[in-house]
């Protein structure tokens, strides 16, 4: 399974309350599975305190049986350390969205936001197409401009403006044209 988790970037860090450190050293006690999830999904949380996965795909990452991984969702449940949004009619796929007085990735004032946003995790082995997935065509790419990019037109261009240009200003774009022997 590959793990999009290793991606550095700016921001690849969360935050964590002191008592809550204390907190989830006496959970490693108690539960010592639970705790191993919490870290777990902490290290794939998004930008707001959510990550949508499998618990196919946590019993995998886990090295454990998915009813490992139920069983230690509950506890993480009860114990207030997380919400579970299902997705879909299974409720094998779900929303865990981590409790921003333990820990958050982001601002405070906008963790409400992470029922409506998350990183999600897809196992290959979830696919229906896993045998295809390494031979797939790539998607089609659209061209995008960046803050700071400019456009530099190529190829023969579109008829000239109905209004001619002010004399001395007359534009000087570059062009390739595919006929030219030279190229």
């Amino acid at each position: 399974m590959k793990d999009i988790s290793s991606r550095k970037s700016a921001g690849s860090w969360v935050q964590t309350e002191r008592a809550a450190h204390e907190a989830w050293s006496s959970l490693m006690g108690q539960a010592p599975q639970a705790a191993r999830l919490m870290h777990l999904l902490v290290a794939r949380v998004g930008d707001h305190n959510a990550v949508v996965i499998s618990q196919k795909a946590l019993a995998e990452l886990m090295g454990v049986t998915d009813r490992t991984v139920r069983t230690a969702v509950k506890i993480l449940q009860a114990g207030n350390w997380l919400e579970v949004r299902q997705i879909g009619d299974r409720g094998t796929v779900n929303a865990y969205v981590l409790n921003d007085r333990i820990v958050w990735t982001g601002p405070r004032d906008s963790i409400r936001h992470s029922l409506f946003s998350a990183a999600v995790v897809i196992s290959s082995a979830e696919q229906p197409d896993k045998d295809a997935l390494d031979g797939q065509p790539p998607l089609r790419r659209l061209p995008s401009l960046y803050s700071g990019e400019r456009q530099l037109p190529t190829g023969p261009g579109m008829p000239p403006p109905s209004q001619p240009s002010l004399e001395g200003m007359e534009p000087d774009l570059p062009v390739i044209s595919h006929n030219d022997p030279a190229q």
